[in-house]
């Protein structure tokens, strides 16, 4: 497996936008924060530009990311906010071959999802689906687990452990354990890949899903989508982190029902718990490392964070 060098004080982190545009304070933040650990960040010079939606327009966001995957200078890669954007850099992704050099540590979430599937798929990197620096620059991360991140960022600790998962289905309550590399992140970007070149793979995998602001029923649609797609089939677990601001009008939340009815129709396991996703807890999540997920009503994953110091 590729592993990626853990870092040290002193070491470049390129700071990336492939999505929405941050603030000129996001920025300033984000930089104080990573040299708050001895880090030293760097800014493309046009990060903020001009664009409908995004940071800049798709070539410009391209080449920053392309720049800070190729750099031989920096160890690792931020993404500094999600919203939008990234789904439109895979066709440009796609053209390019992976270079010839250890992996970088990439931490990103949300809309992010769309590069770590790539990154994971087409190049076999190991990513951290972990907080964007826009959220660790207003200090909106619990102590605890920013010293968690801090760790695994600076290769004190090689292994992730989400403990007191809630099993959701029988095969999920049977003894043993399921082993496999997670894959997954945002509900509904990971629904965008379908159908294109880099459509989200499923063999083998232990998925992780997550999202914000969807509802019940856009839930469930995406969940029955897959299910009829097949990406199930081949997959060996099911892991639901957090899903908030899913309310409905009427003030209820019916995605823990959608999600327990899902679980139920599954053949194989499916638990809920992970303490990732848009909450105030935001763990990393390892994607595409050895992991072992340990059955029960009570389950546990554990992934190994993908960094190496040899």
């Amino acid at each position: 497996m590729k592993k990626w060098l853990p870092l040290k004080p002193g070491d470049i982190v390129d700071i990336v936008a492939p999505g929405f545009a941050p603030t000129v304070e996001e920025l300033e933040n984000g930089i104080r924060f990573l040299e708050g650990w001895g880090l030293v960040p760097r800014l493309p010079r046009n990060i903020r530009g001009k664009d409908i939606l995004c940071s800049n327009c798709d070539e410009v966001r391209f080449q920053h990311l392309k720049e800070a995957l190729y750099a031989k200078d920096s160890k690792a890669i931020w993404c500094v906010r999600g919203g939008y954007g990234s789904l439109r850099l895979i066709p440009h992704l796609l053209k390019l071959k992976s270079p010839k050099m250890r992996p970088k540590l990439f931490i990103g979430l949300s809309d992010i999802t769309s590069l770590h599937a790539f990154l994971n798929q087409k190049w076999g990197w190991p990513t951290v689906h972990g907080p964007l620096l826009e959220r660790l620059g207003r200090r909106a991360a619990l102590p605890k687990f920013e010293r968690e991140l801090k760790k695994l960022v600076f290769g004190e600790i090689t292994r992730i452990r989400f403990s007191n998962l809630k099993a959701l289905n029988e095969a999920a309550v049977r003894d043993g354990v399921v082993r496999g590399k997670v894959s997954g992140g945002n509900l509904i970007v990971l629904q965008s890949s379908l159908g294109t070149k880099a459509s989200w793979q499923t063999d083998g995998r232990i998925l992780f899903f997550e999202d914000v602001g969807e509802r019940g029923y856009r839930v469930d649609r995406v969940l029955e989508q897959f299910t009829q797609a097949g990406l199930f089939r081949r997959a060996r677990a099911i892991v639901f982190g957090q899903f908030t601001e899913s309310h409905e009008r009427d003030g209820r939340d019916l995605v823990p029902l959608v999600i327990k009815r899902f679980a139920k129709t599954m053949k194989i396991p499916v638990f809920s718990g992970l303490q990732s996703g848009h909450d105030i807890i935001q763990r990393p999540v390892p994607f595409e490392t050895p992991s072992l997920l340990q059955l029960g009503k009570r389950g546990e994953l554990q992934c190994e964070t993908g960094g190496s110091h040899s």
